[in-house]
């Protein structure tokens, strides 16, 4: 039982219940939002200060072999960014991939408390949740990659569709995943064979005799009719390419009315011919997205300065390693997915990157409907996720962008029409595309708002003028009613829980599955499934009646 506890005198930012900067009461209890407490409660002033609920991150890269793999591929950049230990947290290490240890801390610093990690295969799952359990404070879950699936492709081209379906929710199972993730749907397996081939149109089809449409389209009927909380989360296919707008448009409209998420739509929002310089099509992107209220996305924001590129889209890896011409990772996980890891260097006198910065901050300016156009960087692909606070200034000040623009490519600002939008976000507007927007997005109905019944999680910043300064130092940080930083010092550490869902499913599915194992696989089907015991704190988050 926590300590009863009530803040006073804030201004409170709750775009779930409609309250934008009301002086207002909030009163925690037993780690939940509620009506009233004792009078004998801890009291918190927050006079002249800003009360958010804690920020949900819907899009990162922060667990698993990959992550894991990026962080040995850096030695440099731990030696030179090492987190402190204190009283009440552990040390670690930073870069663009810190350790488990500094991730949930420097989520903390940010006043996030919830984070996804976007793309987990399912042999990396126990991994993944392994270091789920050592990172601090926050509460996450994961996306589990199931497009490259090749069990699961060879019952779609075999039309097996309840069966397919049967085994999409064993899969969510087996792993304790949150949703199913599509990352360049048909193209990975293709190119890990003896063509070293791509697909460049979602209706071509493979050797494997799909097409990428009908990937997607199987994936999202599949999760729409299980009722999965959120939808199947998809990374495009031709990411980074000229005229890519038009695969993304089409991947939107094999929706149809169905709920599907976009993720890093940044980087699938270029027109212009392959092979020359893109140009910007963010216009026709958000339009599509803001008259289609089934879809939503995280942008994928790009940021001047290091990052590292991880990617499932292993092909997208090979291509960017010509770039880069440094050192960089490519593997194949056995009948799942591949991935592609290299540390990449954002730089303001290029001409794409600065049309990839440009691109991200059109499509947050753009947006008429900001509860579905969510604050992301892919970290750390577009840059770490501790640029949110910069990133959050660019949006509010509008001054500050326009020094901003003086700095960079100059032709490529010529190819967009950031120059000409004079949008400045407000506090409400900034609370609904970090907290509200992604926790609606996600179905997480305990999350991202402050009232009755809520997760008690929450952050108090001081208000302040200059907006990176204000996001990037909280004066108060709660998780599940426990303060974790106070007056701007840890005062406690925490082990958020895991999120996932347990969508039912007909157990005579292993039967079809185990033989493909046997066949297949380097482990014995019954080691495969994540045991409960891997579970630790966890919530599992109920799935829902199909929209369709």
């Amino acid at each position: 039982m926590s300590a009863a506890m009530r803040i006073v005198n804030g201004k409170v930012y709750d775009p779930a219940n409609n309250i934008d900067g009301k002086i207002k009461e909030i009163c925690i209890q037993d780690g939940k939002i509620v009506d009233s407490v004792p009078e004998d409660a801890t009291v918190i002033d927050a006079q002249g200060m800003v009360i958010m609920p804690g920020g949900v991150d819907i899009h990162c890269h922060i667990a698993g072999p990959k992550v894991n793999a990026a962080r040995k591929l850096q030695p440099e950049d731990h030696r030179h960014d090492v987190h402190p230990g204190t009283p009440f947290t552990r040390s670690g290490t930073g870069g663009t991939v810190p350790s488990t240890f500094a991730t949930g801390y420097r989520y903390a610093t940010l006043g996030y408390t919830t984070a996804m990690e976007a793309a987990v295969t399912p042999i990396g799952a126990r991994h993944t949740l392994e270091e789920f359990h050592d990172t601090p404070v926050i509460d996450k879950g994961f996306y589990v990659l199931l497009g490259e699936n090749i069990f699961l492709q060879n019952l779609l081209r075999e039309k097996r569709m309840e069966e397919f379906n049967e085994a999409v929710a064993w899969w969510i199972n087996a792993t304790k995943a949150y949703t199913v993730k599509l990352v360049n749907p048909g193209g990975d397996e293709p190119w890990k064979g003896k063509k070293n081939s791509n697909v460049s149109d979602i209706d071509e089809q493979t050797d494997e005799g799909l097409t990428p449409r009908q990937i997607i389209e199987a994936f999202i009927k599949s999760v729409d009719k299980q009722g999965f909380p959120h939808p199947p989360h998809i990374h495009c296919n031709n990411l980074g390419h000229s005229g890519n707008y038009i695969t993304t448009l089409e991947t939107m409209k094999t929706a149809g009315d169905m709920r599907a998420h976009i993720a890093h739509i940044q980087f699938h929002s270029y027109g212009g011919e392959l092979g020359k310089n893109p140009v910007s099509k963010a216009a026709e992107i958000v339009d599509y997205v803001d008259n289609h209220p089934n879809i939503t996305c995280d942008v994928g924001q790009v940021m001047f300065g290091k990052s590292t590129i991880m990617t499932a889209d292993a092909p997208l890896a090979y291509v960017l390693k010509g770039h880069s011409k440094g050192k960089w990772v490519n593997a194949d996980t056995e009948c799942e997915s591949g991935c592609g890891i290299l540390p990449f260097n954002y730089q303001e006198h290029i001409y794409m990157h600065t049309l990839q910065w440009a691109i991200g901050l059109e499509i947050f300016l753009m947006a008429k409907d900001p509860w579905r156009v969510i604050l992301s960087t892919d970290h750390p692909n577009g840059g770490s996720f501790m640029n949110y606070p910069k990133l959050i200034k660019l949006l509010m000040d509008k001054a500050f962008r326009h020094e901003e623009m003086k700095r960079v490519n100059q032709k490529a600002l010529e190819n967009c029409s950031l120059r000409d939008l004079d949008r400045e976000f407000t506090l409400n507007e900034i609370a609904i595309i970090t907290r509200a927007g992604p926790a609606r997005a996600l179905g997480l109905k305990n999350k991202g708002h402050l009232g009755v019944g809520a997760d008690a999680d929450i952050t108090i910043y001081d208000e302040m003028d200059d907006k990176e300064m204000m996001f990037n130092a909280p004066r108060y940080v709660i998780k599940s009613g426990k303060t974790i930083i106070g007056n701007h010092e840890f005062i406690t550490d925490f082990i958020g829980k895991l999120l996932h869902i347990t969508p039912e499913y007909d157990k005579k599915i292993e039967e079809v599955v185990q033989p493909f194992f046997e066949s297949y696989y380097s482990i014995e089907f019954s080691n495969y499934a994540v045991d409960d015991s891997y579970l630790h704190d966890h919530e599992i988050i109920a799935t829902g009646k199909a929209s369709s």
